[in-house]
């Protein structure tokens, strides 16, 4: 019953929800960064290099042939065309995390010096020094 009982209260713990709401929060933007790139990045890019569509980018090792039962074998690629789009997702993704994590850090250094300094009050010293000066009067 204790595993029970400390799992659970693992799965409660903020740290847990939070993560698992940064995971779904990422695969969604994940899926908006790589429609971006597909979509919206890549279509102009290919068009200034000469109307080539990126994901048709290939190099072709072997022939597509036909088997003896007469069915068609695919010719066997490799396509670096979506390499370089998955490539540049995942540097567009780099970007987005690096540029949350600037402004994260900046907010934290502006509340740490927004924080006011408690009042110097006198030292040790100081008050010992007045209390001996009070009891010489």
């Amino acid at each position: 019953m204790g595993f029970l009982k400390d799992f659970k209260s693992f799965l409660l713990k903020g740290d847990i929800i939070n993560l698992a709401t940064a995971v779904i929060v990422g695969g969604a933007f994940g899926k908006i960064v790589t429609s971006f790139t597909n979509d919206v990045l890549m279509p102009p890019i290919g068009l200034l290099l000469g109307k080539v569509n990126f994901t048709d980018l290939k190099f072709q090792l072997t022939e597509a042939t036909v088997n003896e039962a007469g069915e068609a074998i695919a010719p066997v690629t490799i396509n670096y065309g979506s390499f370089v789009q998955t490539v540049i997702d995942f540097i567009i993704i780099g970007f987005c995390i690096f540029m949350v994590l600037k402004a994260y850090e900046r907010s934290q250094k502006k509340e740490e010096a927004a924080a006011p300094a408690p009042p110097a009050g006198p030292t040790q010293e100081e008050l010992l020094a007045e209390i001996r000066d009070l009891l010489k009067k």
